[in-house]
């Protein structure tokens, strides 16, 4: 069983719930002492020592029946009410129906027989799927599908249990006798389903948690091409990366926060304190960092930034227990704030809401109008402690670039970034004011991919 926790928490870690080493000694000794008899007991007591953020407790719901659930309810056996008599009538059609048909047999064992499916032949169906070649949860219910179909769950058998069912009517079997019998059939075929969609789902969780460990930071392949080169299934892909990449940037985040409560040697106030022992170091002052970052994100929504954006969204909101405020602003020809949004719904909920509610246009970006309208009613939002971020392409449609309203929003912030999804070789060409912005900013970052957007947000927790 102590085997079976780590597993389970490895898969949680994998899905991107936050797990420390302290939390997984925490469920080991509740489990320990609720013991793993009583079923709720034992569940209450990993539920309560590992999950600390309500959206987290959805994921621990799907994951915990795949690693300590019987695989799904068991399989009835039809055969179990007949008399002696219905039974060898079951058996003479059956022998009448199949003929040769080797491919139902198995199936029929199962759903007939009440004979449920041994791990050997779930991982031998599961192989003929493609199981393990699957890493992403939302192929869950398709690959399910695959293998009822594989072991022959189809129309052909559909047609078989009408047949069944009228055989034995013909041969004298009771209403009631084909009532319960087509009843726990219809029902095997659902609990067989349960099953499979359980052992699928489980293999799912060990791959990704295995992945997990495997992987370096920067991540596979497509995490390094270039968003504006992704597929709409690539993108879909990435998204279901979001939530396991901010757990690691997450755990880098606290990491840093932890050093950062010890803080650094203050040179100049150890020497000052010092003064009455003769400048002998006997007592050492430190500089005392605050790591959470205040943030204002202003985004480009319009159609070249538009993925860029929603995972820079995602990604900022996934790390909200790292970040001290984030007010999020989103523009195309004006600005738009969306921290309501954010605020009433998961991070994906709330982009995906935003973004349909802004669809892109072509042409009809106005970043320099949208400063001005930041500035006049929304530059409270900005103090000494909020590093503001611009994310866009600096293309401005030849319109005017507002530096000024950069510059008054430069002088209250701590700091100025820039996040372009372009090439710097682009830069300055065409109608891209980008040039001239740079001055303006303390750093600008490239983020034309999802590793690149991941290094930069990193990043923002050096600058506290």
């Amino acid at each position: 069983m102590d085997q079976r926790i780590v597993e389970f928490i490895a898969a949680l870690r994998a899905a991107g719930v936050r797990v420390s080493l302290a939390e997984s000694a925490d469920a080991f000794r509740a489990t320990e002492t609720m013991g793993v008899m009583e079923r709720a007991w034992f569940k209450a007591a990993l539920s309560t020592t590992l999950i600390k953020e309500e959206p987290d407790q959805e994921v621990f719901e799907k994951l915990f029946p795949y690693y300590f659930g019987s695989g799904g309810p068991p399989l009835l056996n039809p055969q179990e009410d007949l008399s002696p008599a219905e039974s060898q009538m079951l058996k003479d059609a059956l022998r009448a129906l199949l003929g040769d048909n080797e491919r139902l047999q198995q199936l029929l064992k199962y759903i007939m027989e009440g004979h449920n499916p041994s791990q050997d032949e779930l991982d031998e169906m599961g192989r003929r799927a493609g199981v393990p070649l699957s890493r992403q949860d939302y192929q869950r219910q398709w690959l399910a599908r695959r293998m009822m179909r594989q072991l022959g769950m189809d129309q052909e058998f559909q047609e078989l249990i009408r047949e069944l069912i009228e055989r034995l009517r013909e041969m004298g079997m009771s209403d009631r006798a084909l009532q319960e019998l087509a009843a726990r059939i219809r029902a095997n075929e659902g609990i067989l389903q349960e099953q499979i969609e359980n052992y699928v789902g489980r293999q799912i969780a060990r791959q990704q948690a295995e992945q997990n460990q495997r992987e370096p930071f920067d991540g596979p392949d497509l995490m390094h091409r270039k968003f504006q080169n992704l597929s709409e299934s690539d993108i879909q892909e990435l998204r279901h990366q979001v939530r396991r990449l901010a757990a690691r940037l997450r755990s880098r985040a606290a990491l840093r926060m932890k050093k950062g409560k010890r803080g650094t040697l203050d040179a100049k106030k150890t020497i000052r304190a010092n003064l009455r022992n003769g400048g002998v170091p006997l007592e050492l002052k430190h500089k005392i960092h605050h790591q959470k970052p205040k943030l204002v994100i202003i985004c480009d929504v319009s159609t070249s930034v538009r993925p860029v954006s929603e995972f820079m969204l995602r990604l900022v909101y996934e790390l909200q227990d790292q970040i001290a405020k984030a007010r999020p602003f989103i523009f195309i020809d004006d600005i738009s704030d969306i921290s309501a949004a954010f605020a009433a719904y998961r991070p994906e909920i709330a982009v995906e809401m935003v973004l349909a509610e802004n669809p892109p246009g072509y042409y009809n970006t106005n970043l320099g109008y949208s400063l001005a309208h930041f500035c006049q009613d929304y530059l409270d939002t900005v103090d000494h402690r909020t590093t503001v971020i611009v994310l866009g392409d600096g293309r401005n449609n030849y319109l005017n670039p507002r530096l000024d309203c950069v510059d008054e929003i430069k002088k209250r912030a701590r700091k100025l970034l820039w996040f372009n999804n372009e090439d710097p070789r682009l830069w300055g060409t065409g109608d891209s004011d980008m040039l001239e912005y740079v001055p303006h900013f303390d750093a600008v970052h490239e983020v034309s991919n999802l590793a690149q957007l991941a290094e930069a947000i990193d990043k923002l927790f050096d600058l506290y």
